[in-house]
């Protein structure tokens, strides 16, 4: 796809491509071990040995970093990782995988420690497709089986089934929005407000009607920004990031992909959005815009930052697909993605 009227930044970003042996399937950032270094995760896969793993790397320099050092600690899961996630302020990790369990571990200076492994008989059926963790040390996890799952690994008391959609339907993607609260997606660009404090089912929900017609379209990725617990970000199929901003619930805000018809929409990625995130690095140029900017990855090799109303600014583009990406909290210009062909790529902006 030819990529016309991309906004660029003055000074450009500090770009690192580091090769590794295995296919990499989601990286995380973790609080680092030592001052002045860095720590990620990275959820491998050795397609030649059909191995699964979970690794954790570190270096010292940041702004140079030319290769990486042997891992610094490595778990070998029951089947390839389908989906991981982090603490913000805690060395803690969370491993779904395509068997349908999951796994909590201490990223701690002793390397990675297995804390609590869920894969009860009725837990899931099928692959674990979304998880995340809260700072209330809680796992809510999702699946195509259409069950929404609770896990307590601070009391360990198991888990407990919030939902079950028999199979109806399915979800691919789950975000904490409070310690109560959480967003599902899954079919049809339509995602699910929840409350645990009123179980039965979700309390809101936000239907993909809106999309013209594509609304065979899958959400792969949610984010909720801490501060604006209301609006809900999404990414998915067609290139397509969009907003759903509980006080005005009829039509969503559209920042990239089909648009609702009333105005052109700036579109970078024509692929799937793999994942979505607030980039809170990023300095909004739009003083009317609902939206705080974000960052996505896509199928097509793309990583950007997109805007309400802006033209899209590209970070990357690649050959291949990357499959996840992750912005560093403690110093939000890093970010770090994972490439198809074997590779991950440092992008440290300016």
């Amino acid at each position: 796809m030819a990529i016309t009227g991309i906004a660029s930044t003055t000074t450009p970003s500090q770009i690192h491509k580091l090769p590794l042996a295995a296919h990499i399937d989601a990286v995380k950032w973790l609080p680092p071990l030592l001052p002045l270094s860095k720590l990620f995760a990275l959820a491998l896969f050795d397609t030649d040995a059909s191995a699964p793993s979970l690794q954790t790397f570190s270096f010292s320099d940041p702004s140079s970093p030319s290769s990486l050092s042997p891992p610094h600690s490595i778990w070998i899961p029951p089947s390839r990782i389908s989906s991981l996630a982090s603490f913000r302020q805690s060395p803690i990790l969370a491993a779904s995988t395509l068997s349908g369990s999951l796994h909590i571990l201490s990223a701690g200076p002793a390397g990675l420690e297995l804390l609590l492994a869920v894969d009860d008989k009725g837990f899931h059926e099928g692959p674990i497709l979304g998880i995340d963790v809260a700072e209330s040390a809680a796992v809510v996890s999702v699946g195509e089986d259409g069950r929404v799952n609770l896990v307590n690994f601070g009391g360990g008391e198991g888990f407990r089934r919030v939902f079950d959609g028999e199979g109806l339907v399915g979800f691919n993607a789950v975000k904490w929005a409070s310690p109560s609260e959480f967003v599902t997606g899954g079919y049809g660009f339509g995602l699910q407000w929840w409350d645990l404090r009123r179980p039965g089912g979700p309390v809101s929900q936000f239907k993909g009607n809106w999309s013209q017609g594509k609304s065979s379209g899958l959400v792969h990725s949610i984010d909720v920004h801490p501060s604006r617990k209301h609006t809900c970000l999404a990414g998915g199929s067609s290139g397509t990031i969009f907003a759903w901003d509980l006080r005005w619930q009829q039509q969503p805000i559209v920042l990239s992909g089909v648009g609702t018809g009333e105005a052109a929409i700036p579109l970078l990625s024509e692929s799937e959005v793999w994942e979505v995130q607030y980039d809170c690095y990023a300095k909004s140029s739009n003083s009317s815009a609902r939206v705080l900017p974000a960052m996505f990855c896509s199928e097509d090799g793309i990583l950007a930052m997109v805007e309400q109303g802006e033209e899209p600014i590209e970070l990357l583009a690649e050959p291949c697909a990357i499959n996840s990406f992750d912005i560093d909290q403690q110093n939000p210009s890093d970010v770090i993605c994972c490439l198809e062909w074997e590779s991950i790529a440092i992008v440290i902006r300016p």
